[in-house]
């Protein structure tokens, strides 16, 4: 099943400047589901989405279809087909 994963400016070096990217997601499809194709296309990125052991990172935010996924399932959310993920990583400064 395909979704569209919306890559903020920050993490763009990452996946060679694209803004988004189409990734195809074995069912049941889930948020981790699709963050594992994406970690096996793009490996740095993974590294700043996710921990070693596969959890969100905590300062990184997922939307699902403009939904937190953290008020959802965390990455067992569930994604219809067609579903937007939306990635915003915190932004500090002083």
């Amino acid at each position: 099943m395909k979704v569209t994963v919306l890559i903020p400016g920050v993490l763009r070096t990452a996946t060679d400047g694209a803004s988004h990217v189409d990734v195809d997601v074995p069912e049941p499809a889930t948020l981790g589901g699709a963050l594992d194709v994406l970690a096996n296309a793009y490996p740095g990125l993974d590294r700043r989405l996710r921990d070693e052991r596969a959890t969100l990172r905590r300062y990184v935010n997922f939307y699902v279809n403009g939904e937190e996924c953290r008020r959802l399932d965390g990455p067992a959310t569930p994604l219809p087909a067609g579903a937007e993920i939306q990635i915003l990583p915190s932004v500090a400064g002083g």
